[in-house]
C-alpha cells in the first residue's frame, strides 16, 4: 500500500473519532458518509450507523475513562478508512479536504506547558501532561 494513503487513513480515522465527542460531530458525520455514497454508494447507510454506534461507544469509553476502547475505535476507523482509499484511490482527495475542513491546520496551538521539578533523598516527583495512572505495591 503507498505510504501516503496508509499515513492519510491514520490521520482521518485518529480526527474521525477525536471529533466523535465535540460539537462538530455532525458536520463530520454528514462528511464522512458522503465520501462513501460517492465511493461504495451501497455501504453509505451501513457507514452511518456504524458511526453513531461508534460514538456511543467513544462517550460511554470517556465516561468510563477507557483508553483502550477509544484506540480500538481509533484503529477501527483508520483500517476501515484505509480499505476505503485502497480500493478507491480516487476519494483521497476528498478525504484531505474534508480533514481541512474539519480540522484546519491554521487553528491555534494550545498554549506549551512546562514543568519543573526537583527530588532529593528518597522523594519521588510524578509529572503527566495528562491522565496518570499509578499502581504501587
Amino acid at each position: 500500500m503507498d505510504p501516503e494513503i496508509a499515513t492519510l487513513a491514520g490521520t482521518a480515522g485518529t480526527t474521525l473519532v477525536t471529533l466523535m465527542a465535540t460539537e462538530a460531530w455532525q458536520g463530520v458525520r454528514e462528511g464522512v458518509v458522503g465520501l462513501w455514497r460517492r465511493a461504495r454508494p451501497e455501504r453509505a447507510d451501513a457507514v452511518s450507523a456504524e458511526l453513531e454506534a461508534a460514538r456511543e461507544d467513544l462517550l460511554a469509553a470517556r465516561d468510563a475513562a477507557d483508553d483502550e476502547t477509544e484506540d480500538e475505535l481509533r484503529r477501527d476507523w483508520q483500517g476501515r478508512i484505509r480499505r476505503l482509499l485502497a480500493a478507491r484511490p480516487d476519494v483521497a482527495d476528498d478525504l484531505r479536504a474534508l480533514l481541512a475542513e474539519v480540522a484546519p491546520e491554521e487553528a491555534p496551538a494550545a498554549p506549551a506547558i512546562t514543568q519543573h521539578a526537583s527530588a532529593s533523598g528518597s522523594a519521588r516527583v510524578y509529572q503527566a501532561g495528562r491522565d496518570q495512572h499509578i499502581h504501587e505495591r
